[in-house]
């Protein structure tokens, strides 16, 4: 027998002398000796994406993770050749790419060094699917710290670690388990006092290494496809994830009632049941807007059918529960029932819309319904089929929004929990294996889903849930943290998943509260919904096999305690409102880790448990049974404690008081913080007054109310109202202006202005420059001022 050892193991390949340039307007291409090409290609000053490909060629250029509607320009582009290296440069940043070896460095304008290659890019031909193995390796610079990289269960900054990107279904996940239900391949750098940022867009499995191996190389790779990745440059950290959410997208806005309290359970039924619990919410007066149904509704676990013994009308119950001011989600999974008699698997064999094996038979897969087979979303046909079906369930029946689970895709009793990797997918007309398909299956269905529930909730929002999700994912459904445990360390892991995945460009994201398996005590409970009232999605749910887990399952104390929460929860509404219109706006996370509030402070790299709501709230959960309070840090700048009015500096730690009915909750000096009167479901109350807690401070604060029609798509034609609010506090003096704009008219016509920190008695009040009288103005006579909404300046004296 004749081998030839060189064929039978390459081991890792690399670039060699670069023997070949061309600029073509925004792309540079850089062609070496052994056939490797290096794409530069300038997207913003800020942003520029590499892509490698081997053998003089690239695959066909295509990202499910890209919006096509990202923005895109610059101000500045140049390229200089020396002797040794080539250079680009925008008005942001210098990219040198070295003349023997490919590799590059990327430095600001004054020279300091931001990200360079190690290695660089190298690769490894895989021999037994085919394609290579990419690779890039970087130099860890000095102190570096690393953040993102979606919902993984552990720390927050993940210097030190190792993960991967293979969605999955992983039931009562543990701490540090990887991977989870999500493939974000995006991660931040922060040394030196500015951060970047790395976009892996491959959709195999990926691997990231932040200096685990060695201490001195951080490095990603693929099992397949290209070396891809987005490079974006802060230097703050927030501004590094605004660019990478302008490239994958921001959701729309969604229904304001979709920002409320959401109650779930595996499950609720029969209709009954689903009609007591909501009759308990409304007669212990706890504020819920949504109430879920699972995989029970269905008959046999059937996708969009009933089970008429259980639910024998739904439209009726729907309306029903419409009228009390509850809205109806329902679950649709992946998993069509093999069943010659049901219809849609009917119309998925006839038109040929499911799976396949690499020999021809359709993947099939146990899942709820026994045996099942699996829809091709990377189809643009199936997708208009799936969007389809959901006409029946929306605009007839009436169901407001629908939740798709297990579409990582899980199947049962299988070691690998999903299709086989020989399963074939269309992949939008770049035909894959399940290898490169696995990781954007559920997007691709969830994209699906969001296009038929919003054709046929119109002229309303549409609201769609997901477990699984890649990069871009945000652009079509929120998302919640999948199987997690009633235990104080999921608490913690749900609080750094929320931060970890709001820097990874998916705000809209919750956990379930209380634990989805096993059972929390009252305290646990309690204590959790203290810290899911502050995550942009909000809602219980349970597997219901260890008990109930309801607001008032735990006693009356602790009724009182969810209760009053909730109620907080439903007051923050326009704050939270106007927090998803800067995300949907602007790309600017929702939730802010610390580090990401004040990366220059160093103190605030490694802590996982603070966090910033929206940009002027801080919030620190309790995480430990039988605590009285807490030590916590305080990011710099002046904070008032939120249950005291307490003053307190920031840039040091600082023990908290914080019983079981407290949370430890501080409110940004100089933040304007707009609320709601308590409801108990969203537009139960014509709101007649906004409240405005104002916080004083020496010096200059701004703040933002956000406000339309609460649904619907007037607002994209004007129909809306920003204020913006200036505070500037002086010794002796406050003076708030505000500048209005949009054209939707608000159904109040006062402020309601509370005043926190006043360092004088008021005296004097001025209107627009005119004079008023104290008893006009303050007729409580408790400091509190009413003012028209329509004001421009409002002036408070000692005088």
């Amino acid at each position: 027998m004749i081998t030839n050892t060189e064929l039978e193991y390459k081991g890792n390949l690399y670039p060699n002398e670069i023997v070949n340039f061309v600029k073509d307007k925004d792309k540079f291409y850089f062609t070496t000796e052994n056939g490797v090409v290096l794409e530069i290609t300038v997207i913003q000053d800020r942003t520029i994406r590499f892509r490698y490909g081997t053998d003089h060629a690239f695959q066909p250029d295509f990202s499910y993770a890209i919006d096509p509607n990202a923005s895109r320009g610059y101000s500045h582009l140049d390229c200089l050749e020396t002797k040794t290296e080539y250079i680009i440069e925008t008005s942001k940043l210098q990219v040198l790419i070295d003349k023997k070896t490919l590799r590059t460095q990327i430095s600001d304008l004054n020279g300091n060094i931001i990200n360079e290659d190690e290695l660089g890019f190298h690769w490894e031909e895989n021999y037994e699917h085919g394609g290579n193995t990419v690779k890039m390796s970087k130099i860890t610079q000095h102190t570096e710290s690393f953040y993102g990289m979606g919902d993984k269960a552990t720390h927050s900054n993940l210097k030190g670690k190792r993960v991967n990107n293979w969605v999955m279904d992983q039931y009562a996940y543990a701490k540090d388990q990887d991977p989870l239900y999500k493939a974000i391949p995006f991660y931040i750098g922060l040394h030196s006092g500015q951060a970047y940022g790395v976009f892996f867009d491959n959709s195999f499995r990926t691997h990231f290494d932040f200096a685990h191996e060695r201490r001195s190389t951080t490095s990603f790779w693929g099992d397949g496809g290209e070396m891809n990745y987005y490079f974006f440059y802060g230097p703050e950290m927030h501004k590094v994830v605004r660019a990478y959410t302008n490239l994958t997208g921001a959701p729309e806005l969604p229904p304001l009632w979709a920002l409320g309290y959401h109650q779930s359970k595996w499950s609720y039924f029969p209709e009954s049941n689903v009609k007591e619990i909501a009759k308990k919410f409304r007669d212990l007066k706890i504020p819920c807007d949504a109430l879920y149904l699972d995989i029970d509704y269905m008959d046999g676990f059937r996708c969009f059918t009933w089970d008429k013994k259980k639910f024998p009308e739904p439209k009726r119950m729907i309306d029903e529960l419409y009228e009390d001011g509850f809205k109806t989600v329902v679950m649709i999974d992946p998993g069509i029932k093999v069943d010659k008699d049901y219809w849609i698997y009917q119309e998925a064999v006839e038109n040929d819309y499911f799976c396949k094996r690499a020999d021809g038979p359709r993947m099939k897969g146990k899942v709820w319904p026994g045996e099942c087979n699996f829809p091709d979303f990377t189809n643009p046909a199936v997708r208009e089929w799936w969007a389809e079906l959901y006409k029946e369930f929306m605009a007839e029946i009436g169901v407001h929004a629908v939740w798709n689970d297990m579409n990582e895709p899980a199947v049962m009793e299988v070691p690998t929990k999903t299709a086989p990797l020989d399963t074939r997918h269309d992949y939008d007309g770049h035909p894959s294996s399940h290898r490169k398909a696995h990781n954007i299956y559920g997007m691709q269905m969830v994209r699906a889903t969001y296009e038929g529930v919003k054709r046929y909730v119109y002229p309303k929002r549409p609201l769609v849930i997901t477990r699984a999700a890649y990069s871009g994912t945000q652009r079509f459904a929120s998302t919640w943290t999948g199987d997690n445990v009633a235990t104080w360390e999921h608490l913690w892991i749900a609080n750094v998943q929320m931060q970890r995945m709001c820097m990874s460009g998916y705000s809209f994201v919750g956990s379930d509260i209380g634990g989805f398996a096993e059972q929390p005590n009252g305290e646990l409970f309690a204590r959790w919904i203290q810290l899911g009232i502050f995550h942009p999605f909000c809602r219980v749910h349970s597997s219901g096999d260890h008990g109930d887990q309801e607001p008032w399952s735990f006693g009356t104390e602790i009724t009182d305690i969810v209760r009053k929460f909730i109620e907080l929860r439903y007051e923050l509404l326009p704050y939270l409102y106007t927090m998803f219109w800067r995300y949907s706006k602007e790309g600017t996370p929702m939730l802010l880790p610390i580090v990401c509030y004040d990366q220059e402070d160093t103190q605030t790299h490694f802590r996982t448990d603070e966090f910033i709501f929206g940009e002027q709230i801080l919030v620190c959960p309790i995480q430990e049974p039988n605590a009285k309070g807490r030590r916590m840090y305080i990011p710099r700048g002046d904070w008032y404690n939120y249950w005291t009015d307490e003053v307190v500096e920031g840039g040091k730690e600082k023990w908290v008081v914080a019983d079981i009915d407290k949370v430890p909750l501080f409110i940004k000096a100089g933040a304007i913080i707009p609320k709601y009167p308590v409801q108990q479901y969203v537009g139960e109350l014509e709101i007649k007054e906004l409240i405005l807690d104002v916080y004083f401070t020496e010096g200059t604060e701004n703040s933002t109310v956000y406000e339309d029609a609460e649904d619907g798509y007037a607002y994209e034609n004007g129909k809306f109202s920003l204020r913006n609010f200036k505070l500037l506090g002086k010794e002796k003096e406050m003076t708030i202006q505000q500048f209005k704009d949009g054209a939707f008219i608000t159904t109040y016509e006062t402020f309601k202005i509370k005043l926190h920190g006043l360092p004088f008695k008021i005296g004097k009040v001025e209107i627009d420059n005119e004079k008023t009288t104290i008893k006009d103005v303050m007729p409580d006579g408790d400091g509190t001022i009413y003012v028209s909404k329509d004001f421009t300046q409002l002036r408070i004296t000692e005088e």
